[in-house]
């Protein structure tokens, strides 16, 4: 089965399906693990120096024929350098977060990149299609990792953007199986990105107990702290229990968050396993996922979902 929207025909993919570029989590080898398997895989530089970026970049091109791209999140201090390796490595899908959809995008354009911002609401959508962005990723706040302060939902997010915009939408944001992908295509979405279901892979470069802890989340197992510096979605630890203390009975100032989160939270929690005092980002989707697959069978397991939740809502149509 092939699925064709404006994203798939963007991209040149088989499947509307694209791995969203997380820190510490997507290496060239899951970027280019989704990509073999037809759908879009996105390195995630932000957890990279640029040399690092660029061996990544140059390892992905030679484990995958297929396209990919690399997401830049733009409030880092060296963004500008890490735009310049992705030009140099001739990388014509570039994903922005976090910060203005027109920095970087004439750069980008004059050296035939496609690019493709994140957004939280429609203001910053509109703002993303007047700049020029191809498509926007319209993330809703059951995502991990950092989100929109106006915490709207994905069903309800999508929809607006979709009725608003002549650029195509990505909803992301709390999607993990088939079913799910099929519910926001029928949203008017034209593909889904993928972020906490593609970390608990066999390719993802997490650390196992990072792995294991998506494997056994619960429902609630997620928490939104650290409003106060960018409102971010990571479960539940002795780190994330001191964060809201520290934020909301004890009223700490911006800067003393700051302090209190360090510069390598996010480093110790994902890439090197503390599951206590790490800051572990993950989205209120890992309650759905019960394995740690290969990608490919991950991918597959997903558009087997897709057809079956298809045929399920044209037998309830008469």
């Amino acid at each position: 089965m092939k699925i064709k929207t404006r994203i798939t025909e963007l991209f040149n993919i088989k499947y509307p399906i694209i791995q969203a570029g997380m820190v510490w989590a997507s290496g060239w080898k899951l970027a280019s693990a989704v990509s073999n398997a037809g759908g879009l895989g996105l390195i995630g530089a932000g957890s990279m120096k640029p040399d690092l970026l660029r061996e990544h970049i140059q390892k992905c091109k030679e484990a995958t024929p297929f396209p990919f791209g690399v997401n830049v999140p733009q409030l880092r201090e060296d963004a500008a350098e890490l735009i310049k390796v992705i030009v140099e490595e001739n990388i014509n899908i570039v994903f922005t977060s976090a910060g203005s959809p027109s920095k970087f995008i004439d750069f980008l354009k004059n050296n035939n990149a496609k690019v493709v911002h994140v957004v939280s609401s429609l203001k910053f959508a509109l703002k993303a299609q007047d700049a020029g962005c191809d498509a926007v990723v319209g993330e809703g706040v059951e995502a991990g990792g950092h989100n929109g302060y106006d915490e709207i939902t994905t069903m309800c997010l999508i929809p607006n953007l979709c009725a608003n915009l002549n650029i195509p939408v990505i909803a992301a944001g709390g999607i993990s199986n088939g079913r799910q992908i099929l519910a926001a295509l029928s949203l008017g979405a034209e593909a889904v990105q993928m972020g906490t279901r593609f970390a608990a892979t066999i390719e993802s470069s997490a650390h196992t107990n990072y792995k294991n802890t998506l494997l056994n989340a619960k429902e609630n197992s997620t928490v939104l702290a650290l409003k106060k510096i960018a409102l971010v979605r990571m479960i539940k630890n002795e780190f994330a229990d001191t964060a809201l203390s520290e934020e909301f009975e004890k009223c700490k100032s911006k800067n003393e968050l700051l302090e209190l989160l360090g510069k390598k939270r996010e480093r110790s929690g994902i890439f090197e396993g503390d599951i206590n005092e790490g800051m572990m980002e993950a989205g209120q989707s890992a309650v759905l996922i019960n394995d740690i697959p290969y990608v490919k069978d991950l991918m597959a397991s997903l558009i087997d979902e897709i057809k079956i939740a298809k045929d399920t809502l044209n037998n309830l149509f008469i």
